[in-house]
């Protein structure tokens, strides 16, 4: 008899061991997306904050109008009237009444005496009430002689001065003109010519 060889317990051939990957390139990896995850971060943040404050900042200027309205009572109601009126008459164009020039003596500031000559112009915000103007003309001009001869050339000498001046004169005017004319229908009084002398 032969004697064979005692048998060997055949092994698998060994697998070649997995390829690991440089511990260099998993380091670069690693940063790599941390930045990317970063960076995504910060431009969101910084989308959130930029849309909040233009959130804020149209809070802050529409919002602020709404909320003064509400604190006050009745002017919610007010406010949105004023709003309505405001669209109304701004689709017409305005109308302008050229009155008649003045030439009124001042009150005196020293001895000597002053002449004022002034020419006026009324801007209405609606033709309707130029009817209204006319019917009343000699009352609005003596109501404006009384209150132009009231005054004192260093009162109305100043910008301010002119501006109160035509601010009283809107109230006189629509004095005599109260129930056909609202107050609202005289805008402003307008100076068209202005000379102290």
């Amino acid at each position: 008899m032969a004697t064979t060889a005692p048998k060997q317990p055949k092994t698998a051939p060994k697998a070649p061991a997995p390829l690991e990957p440089d511990a260099d390139l998993e380091q670069d990896a690693a940063p790599k997306k941390k930045k990317k995850k970063r960076s995504l971060l910060k431009m969101l943040l910084l989308l959130t904050l930029l849309l909040g404050s233009a959130g804020g900042a149209a809070w802050y200027f529409l919002g602020d109008q709404q909320s003064e309205a509400a604190t006050k009572p009745g002017m919610a109601k007010a406010a949105t009237a004023k709003s309505a009126k405001t669209k109304a008459v701004s689709s017409k164009p305005p109308v302008f009444v050229a009155l008649e020039p003045f030439t009124v003596n001042l009150q005196h500031d020293d001895s000597s005496s002053q002449f004022l000559q002034v020419g006026l112009s009324l801007k209405l915000v609606d033709e309707l009430y130029v009817d209204a103007i006319k019917q009343y003309m000699p009352e609005i001009r003596n109501r404006v002689l009384l209150l132009l001869s009231s005054k004192k050339a260093s009162e109305i000498s100043t910008l301010e001065g002119k501006k109160s001046l035509s601010i009283e004169l809107s109230k006189e005017i629509v004095q005599p003109l109260a129930g056909r004319v609202p107050a609202q229908g005289l805008d402003s009084v307008l100076f068209t010519s202005f000379v102290v002398q």
